[in-house]
């Protein structure tokens, strides 16, 4: 088969050569752009008199006919035409003759699959964040249901202090609402139009590169042609973004996961989020969780790989560049399916009430509850630190805990410790002192969420 660009060649490659070049074989995926790319360019092209009125309507009519085709899947697409733009092309000429060669007037491939790209990340940006809030919006229900669900909270993964359960889920709102800001401020970089760069150094023909962008809804182009052609930044903050995204999933998947176990069964799964074991009846898996912290890496993998192919390309198209487009798919698709899978896993949990309510009247966490009592008292912190550490040696070896504790044994340590220490000790008052700004108090959780309710679309 001749190539759209061979007349110079006298030689053909080998067809496994054609096979490692091409990149029809991803590509497709913009078919829908580069047709909507196409339309606003020789709609273009008609406006400034480069094209005849006759052209402009015969190409758009072809044009017409390979989307309805593309929507209903009937496109073939070849490995001997390289790419989506030249299958379209070939298919377009095929359809309406060599009109149909006109189309690429005034255009590259360079600014074409730029274009390409500028327009399909400018979609799916608009559905990840669409997503976020979803999954924002269920993480604010089921905080509202367990805002005096107490838990135990963390650090080093050793029991530290009571909190509310709610407090603990809207952590997670929290880091997702910075994720959703960053895919929004990134829609800046996004929305700027490459199409009528050329190759690199504009063309000749009299374009509206703002008359382009009108068309297909951008805010600006891009001034320089060679950065036009050049210009990955905005697929690697894009990468980035969804690498943190996905940071921020695999730490609740990690939680998540940990919180299923027998030994913990602060949750349970639904059904439909896990998975059984095909030798050992009695398991269920927590297997999407897991997969979510799985897939994190392979995001990960996909920013350093873009960052890998630009950082040694000289201005301005590279063939390197082709490498852009295979791990922002499988981004795209790992991101969308990793939030719609979180949304429905959290949605459908079953939080163990009597499993919390347990654990935190099992264990130390109310300790520095007592450090604060004596310290309210007049004791330095470090001292009532120490004295509250004896106690909970005292209470170690007997095999009790703080509450149990009798006060004679407590006063051994400071007579500044009295009855109401008992009070101060249960965890639903430890909870319910935490009144500082951003803290897991009861009313201050009921803050944070009403706050929340403000940044979350209502529709």
């Amino acid at each position: 088969m001749t190539k759209l660009w061979g007349g110079r060649f006298q030689k053909s490659a080998e067809s496994w050569v054609d096979e490692f070049g091409a990149s029809i074989g991803f590509d497709q995926q913009l078919v829908m752009e580069d047709l909507e790319g196409s339309v606003a360019h020789v709609t273009m092209l008609g406006a400034q008199g480069i094209l005849d009125s006759k052209e402009v309507e015969q190409i758009l009519a072809g044009l017409a006919e390979l989307k309805k085709k593309a929507e209903a899947g009937e496109l073939e697409f070849h490995v001997a035409n390289e790419d989506i733009h030249l299958n379209l092309e070939k298919m377009l000429t095929d359809l309406i003759g060599p009109v149909g060669g006109k189309l690429h007037t005034g255009r590259s491939r360079n600014d074409q699959v730029a274009t390409d790209m500028h327009l399909f990340l400018k979609k799916r940006v608009v559905e990840v964040v669409e997503l976020i809030e979803a999954f924002q919006k269920t993480i604010l229900e089921k905080a509202e249901q367990h805002i005096e669900t107490i838990a135990p909270g963390y650090t080093h993964l050793q029991r530290a202090q009571p909190i509310s359960f709610a407090h603990h889920l809207m952590a997670y709102f929290w880091m997702l609402e910075r994720d959703k800001e960053r895919f929004n401020e990134s829609m800046k970089r996004i929305d700027i139009l490459p199409l009528g760069a050329g190759a690199m150094a504009g063309t000749t023909f009299p374009i509206n590169r703002e008359k382009s962008a009108e068309l297909l809804g951008f805010s600006k182009v891009y001034p320089n042609s060679m950065d036009a052609v050049s210009d990955r930044d905005f697929i690697v903050e894009f990468l980035s973004n969804s690498s943190l995204l996905m940071t921020h999933l695999s730490r609740f998947a990690e939680e998540i996961i940990i919180w299923s176990t027998d030994e913990f069964k602060f949750i349970e799964l639904d059904d439909a989020f896990s998975t059984g074991s095909s030798i050992m009846p009695q398991k269920k898996n927590p297997d999407m969780a897991e997969l979510i912290r799985g897939k994190t890496g392979r995001v990960y993998g996909n920013l350093m790989g873009l960052l890998t192919v630009l950082k040694g390309t000289p201005l301005t198209y590279n063939k390197d560049m082709q490498e852009d487009k295979e791990g922002m798919f499988d981004t795209v698709h790992t991101i969308l399916g990793a939030l719609k899978i979180f949304e429905g896993m959290v949605r459908t949990m079953t939080v163990n009430t009597e499993r919390l309510h347990s654990a935190v009247h099992s264990d130390f966490s109310n300790a520095t509850e007592l450090a604060d009592y004596l310290a309210t008292k007049g004791m330095p912190f470090r001292e009532a630190h120490e004295v509250t550490g004896k106690l909970v040696f005292t209470c170690i070896q007997r095999g009790i805990f703080l509450l149990d504790l009798p006060l004679e044994d407590m006063r051994k340590e400071s007579e500044l410790l009295e009855e109401d220490v008992y009070d101060v000790l249960k965890p639903e008052a430890a909870v319910r002192r935490r009144h500082s700004l951003g803290g897991t108090g009861f009313d201050q959780v009921r803050i944070q969420i009403d706050k929340a309710k403000t940044l979350v679309s209502t529709n």
